[in-house]
């Protein structure tokens, strides 16, 4: 017989007030509604409540895994030094990795993502282009040394995380896995009850040449993203690409302007009287190669740092030292007669201002027409900038919006990135030995949870789509004495579980108040609430969590009426 769980033996303990480690709403409520408890910086365990809700997420992952083929399996956490060296990134990946060594000094890192190990796994298995393409995946804590573990599940050091790998024997068959994960994605974020958006992505870590992230859309989300209501085009500001309106400077014969205390491009605007979109800014860099460089970027734009370090390696900015030991002016500087010491980059965006208001590469001096091919020349070109909301979309030329999310999930085209240095590879129908192409796959499973909670609550508490509340429904009986009012809630409780819903009863001795603040906190999405009136009556009250509607209902079609709709938001 199907049991409903009774609250007064519920392992919640709840605060009353928000806790001083939290500053998302979404972090104040789980800690709050009993979900979750801080065992140190960066670990949390997940309680009764928070472990029902990972339970369905995964399930809910596990169900668009199988329509798509995807087989479920497990491998170990501990993963070996040796193919982390061999595919070049036990050292690229940085001190986020968590590394120890066993008693016989043997190295091993705690797996923060698996693609050595799946890469290993498949080697000399899958021998033949016949049994491609095979997608494997598992649901796994993993480990990250974050150097600011931080917004509770947001960031920590230990999650879980569902990663998958495709094998493919081509390109097109990569894309097509890609495809399929990437389709898969979004279906999971709407099944989940998030307002994700997908978004051109940068690599990082995990490398490729194709990525995409899901981002659910929230005001305290820790990534930057641009977007375009017009098209749907979505980037995050890493990867993000925009036409950016440049204004020209006057056509003129070059002429250098005394700009006292003008070492800004704000103050710059300000002595001439321009907008700041018609300065040119310049940065001083040096790149991983140790060649310095000066770059110009649109005065109202700035460095993208993800962009740039594709473009020049691990760079550093440059001292006011060695500003000076490249005969270059702090606040001043210019392409026209620049030392020749510096290579010059620029934006892509400048090709279309043929006049630049600049440096005058004197202190307190700029230069107004210079004018690109007469008065200077730039080495090269390179999109260098973050886009600004009202910059153009890259698609259909409307106005990007910028707001930001939450990454709950990426995926990637990996091609041959770890095949190749791994040495995995199958015999193609020609017989010839070819390295595997490669897509690779994740949700943040615990991200996710705190990301639906960071988008759907209220001044309250929690409200929790039904397809992955921990219980569907709470029945709140005001006496809980034996008598009519406890017979009744128990009777509904009882067959509403032996109608599959996951049902929770309020049997404690509280006063109606704090059950029902309680019963908002947790953010059950259907509460039936049993009194002695409405008894009396035949009826009980039900209260629909998402819009705060009450009605009053029959004891005769109260199940009925809360199962029809709990059935339909599930699927």
């Amino acid at each position: 017989m199907a049991r409903y769980k009774r609250m007064s033996k519920l392992y919640a303990p709840m605060l009353k007030e928000d806790p001083d480690e939290a500053v998302l709403a979404s972090h104040k409520l789980l800690l709050r509604a009993g979900m979750i408890r801080r065992g140190a910086v960066g670990l949390y365990s997940y309680l009764p409540l928070a472990w029902r809700s990972i339970m369905k997420i995964e399930n809910i992952i596990r169900d668009e895994m199988a329509k798509i083929d995807c087989q479920e399996m497990m491998t170990p956490i501990l993963t070996d030094a040796e193919l982390w060296k061999k595919s070049g990134r036990w050292n690229a990946y940085g001190p986020e990795l968590m590394c120890l060594k066993d008693r016989y000094g043997h190295e091993y890192a705690l797996g923060p993502t698996h693609e050595e190990t799946y890469t290993d796994l498949v080697t000399n298995e899958l021998k033949s282009y016949k049994q491609l393409p095979v997608m494997l995946y598992h649901i796994q804590d993993k480990f990250r040394d974050e150097r600011r573990p931080r917004f509770g599940l947001m960031r920590s050091r230990e999650f879980i995380m569902k990663d998958a790998y495709s094998f493919s024997a081509n390109e097109e068959s990569m894309r097509e896995c890609y495809q399929l994960q990437k389709d898969a994605y979004a279906s999971f974020c709407k099944r989940v009850g998030l307002k994700a958006v997908t978004v051109a992505a940068d690599s990082g870590q995990i490398g490729g040449d194709t990525s995409v992230e899901f981002m659910a859309v929230a005001d305290a989300g820790e990534a930057e993203i641009c977007y375009c209501d017009a098209c749907g085009y979505a980037a995050d500001t890493e990867a993000g690409t925009g036409t950016i309106k440049v204004i020209s400077d006057g056509e003129g014969d070059l002429e250098k302007v005394e700009t006292p205390d003008c070492g800004t491009i704000e103050k710059l605007a300000e002595f001439l009287g321009v907008p700041t979109n018609a300065t040119m800014k310049a940065l001083a860099l040096v790149a991983e190669d140790e060649q310095p460089y000066v770059l110009f970027v649109p005065g109202d734009h700035h460095l993208n740092d993800v962009k740039a370090s594709h473009v020049f390696g691990n760079y550093y900015m440059m001292s006011d030292e060695e500003i000076k030991q490249y005969g270059l002016v702090k606040g001043f500087i210019g392409p026209v007669d620049i030392s020749d010491k510096v290579k010059v980059y620029a934006d892509e965006s400048l090709k279309k201002a043929k006049y630049w208001i600049c440096g005058g590469n004197e202190a307190g001096y700029h230069f107004r027409h210079a004018k690109q091919g007469r008065d200077f020349t730039i080495d090269n070109w390179a999109d260098l900038v973050s886009v600004n909301e009202g910059d153009l979309c890259p698609k259909c030329g409307k106005p990007l919006k910028i707001n930001r999310g939450i990454e709950v999930g990426q995926v990637f085209q990996l091609g041959t990135k770890y095949s190749e240095p791994m040495g995995a590879t199958f015999t193609d129908e020609d017989g010839k030995e070819k390295p595997f192409q490669m897509g690779c796959y994740g949700i943040g499973v615990g991200r996710t949870l705190q990301a639906i909670v960071e988008q759907s609550h209220d001044e309250h508490g929690i409200i929790w789509p039904v397809s992955v509340a921990p219980y569907e429904v709470e029945v709140i009986p005001l006496d809980v004495k034996q008598g009519p009012v406890w017979d009744a809630a128990e009777k509904i409780a009882s067959e509403l579980a032996e109608r599959d819903i996951d049902v929770l009863l309020d049997d404690r001795k509280e006063r109606p108040g704090v059950k029902f603040n309680e019963a908002d906190l947790i953010g059950f999405p259907y509460q039936i609430v049993c009194g002695k009136r409405g008894i009396k009556n035949g009826t009980v009250e039900l209260k629909h969590r998402a819009t705060g509607e009450r009605k009053d209902v029959t004891l005769d079609e109260i199940v009925d009426t809360v199962v029809l709709p709990i059935e339909q938001q599930r699927t």
